[in-house]
């Protein structure tokens, strides 16, 4: 069968005002080469979530390959994109896994059943978005609200930040605290350091060189334990496993308002991102957002019956295409390809697990931050104005409760600081939409933006 990409002039060189379309490739040995960059753009990110959350990177990397290559498929080579792992997806695993040590299956595999929930979910959004367009997304998720939810999820992790960065003394009081708050610090000034240093990939790639340079200086300081790296396989299986069965235990349901907040990022990921393809390419791709919602859903359900995080297209990735200018679809798929491969060794696994929690508390002290400021940035971008009542309420509710991580049981659901979070969200705005326009108060487009 011949493959789909057409050769781009003469597979070489890509002139300063041409694109190289998602249909077409240049030649292999620079289309491997351009793969190769997508992965080195996504590792940092993609891998970080495993370390975070105790999930298995062997796992993680084999589902993120094959769920790219599953989005190409469903998209029709139409919409280049790589799914790493989502980070939307940190606190609610958090909570799913409470009460159990760091990396236990019992604990991850309720995660995964949780995961597998969201990805029916989300695939289910995505044929409504494929039949009636992203309309009824916008009524229910305005702005002011989408913006909201997005910004709580990364303010929400704010105190896992603390305890990681001096060593996890919640699990191991006797850990040496100062010396792992150096290397987070040491860890971060790095990062800020290589920011402002470097542009281009280099640049876009500080957060994870921050995190090289912070992990050698725990080495130095003797805080990284290196016998599982000594001890792992060069090559071996992924470490699969299976999701916690919701028939067996019940309380499996009651994780799901936690983790129901995650379907709204994901879907504003996803919208965004073919929107920021479209445009960089000049093409109308919003007939794909569609198929782009079903196809992370069915990767993230596929992620969660084997062990491995849920995935999210990744902006990291867009930023490589914008500077190359080669939006070929065939360099994903080598990534693809790639990240599969990584996944089979068991050594790579074992060297992302033995980062230090200080160098992870220098990293996400910034990370989770920027999470947060996606959700303001959505805020800017569609010029929400905070001058109008209907959006001061609607922000500042929902972030405070996120924030101070609000709790509730009813029964055995559990609603955590993001849940009810979403919930005021959601319900302060059309609460107060609702009863403007019952009383006569003009509801005009500035209003509910």
């Amino acid at each position: 069968m011949a493959l789909p990409w057409k050769l781009h002039g003469d597979g070489k060189t890509v002139s300063q005002d041409a694109l190289v379309l998602p249909e077409e490739r240049l030649g292999w040995g620079r289309t491997i080469g351009f793969g190769a960059q997508h992965v080195v753009a996504m590792f940092g990110a993609t891998f970080l979530v495993p370390l975070i959350t105790g999930f298995p990177p062997t796992a993680t990397l084999f589902f993120s390959g094959l769920g790219t290559m599953i989005f190409l498929l469903m998209t029709g080579n139409r919409l280049p994109s790589y799914l790493g792992s989502s980070f939307a997806f940190l606190a609610p695993i958090a909570v799913a896994t409470a009460g159990f040590d760091y990396g236990d299956v019992a604990g991850l595999a309720r995660a995964s059943f949780a995961i597998i929930a969201m990805g029916v979910l989300v695939s289910l959004v995505g044929i409504l978005v494929q039949r009636f367009g992203t309309g009824w997304v916008n009524a229910l998720m305005p702005p002011v609200v989408m913006g909201a939810v997005v910004a709580l999820i990364g303010f929400n992790l704010a105190p896992a930040v603390k305890n990681n960065w001096f060593g996890n003394p919640a699990a191991n009081p006797d850990v040496n605290q100062g010396l792992h708050s150096t290397a987070a610090l040491i860890t971060i000034a790095s990062i800020l350091l290589i920011t402002v240093l470097f542009r281009g990939l280099i640049g876009r790639l500080s957060i994870v060189l921050g995190m090289v340079v912070g992990y050698i200086a725990a080495a130095l300081m003797g805080i990284v334990d290196f016998d599982a790296v000594k001890s792992a396989a060069w090559v071996g299986f992924p470490e699969f496993h299976l999701p916690a069965n919701p028939f067996q235990d019940p309380s499996l349901w009651g994780l799901l308002p936690a983790f129901l907040p995650v379907v709204l990022v994901l879907i504003a990921e996803n919208v965004g991102h073919v929107k920021s393809v479209g445009l960089m390419i000049d093409r109308d791709l919003d007939p794909v957002t569609g198929r782009a919602l079903l196809a992370d859903g069915v990767s993230t359900i596929l992620a969660g019956f084997g062990g491995g995080s849920a995935t999210t297209t990744y902006g990291e990735n867009i930023g490589v295409m914008a500077a190359t200018r080669v939006y070929s679809t065939a360099a994903y798929w080598v990534a693809g390809i790639i990240a599969m491969l990584l996944s089979f060794s068991p050594k790579v696994g074992a060297l992302i697990f033995s980062v230090p929690a200080g160098v992870l508390g220098g990293v996400t002290v910034a990370l989770y931050g920027l999470i947060g400021l996606i959700g303001v940035k959505i805020w800017i971008d569609n010029k929400v104005d905070f001058s109008k009542p209907i959006n001061q309420f609607t922000a500042a509710i929902a972030l405070i409760v996120g924030i101070a991580d609000f709790s509730m049981q009813l029964g055995n659901v559990m609603f955590n600081g993001i849940a009810l979070g979403t919930l005021a969200a959601v319900g302060v705005y059309h609460l107060m939409r609702l009863v403007a326009r019952a009383r006569g108060t003009a509801v005009d487009t500035a209003i509910i933006r």
